[in-house]
């Protein structure tokens, strides 16, 4: 059964567009997500476009994947990076929020010295 509101990559696109530092752009030549400069989304087109590649840690992507396999899923590509592929068809318009920022989060570079950042 499919979804009434189904997700797409532009729903995906406008939701991280909101996010400080991000920008559009390309990766392997199809469309992209990336947080300064660094990727984050990137829409499958060439091998399946119902499909993203969201970056993940590989520990909640396992999580993921094994509690929702027909939404999340990975490649043999993919399976030693820290990505997850996510099936726009199958995910829940709820969990796209927490997904974008989940990947957005993950290609940041991690703050050092966070005690000291209250000055």
């Amino acid at each position: 059964m499919r979804r009434a509101t189904s997700v797409t990559y532009d729903s995906v696109r406008k939701l991280a567009l909101t996010l400080p530092n991000v920008e559009e752009s390309t990766s392997y030549g199809t469309p992209a997500l990336k947080a300064k400069g660094k990727l984050f989304v990137r829409w499958r087109t060439e091998d399946d476009p119902d499909t993203i590649a969201l970056k993940m840690p590989i520990e909640q992507r396992d999580e993921m994947i094994s509690t929702d396999p027909e939404t999340y899923f990975i490649t043999d590509h993919y399976r030693n990076y820290p990505w997850i592929l996510v099936r726009l068809s199958k995910v829940h318009p709820d969990a796209l929020p927490e997904l974008v920022q989940i990947g957005y989060s993950n290609a940041l570079p991690a703050k050092r010295g966070r005690k000291h950042a209250s000055r």
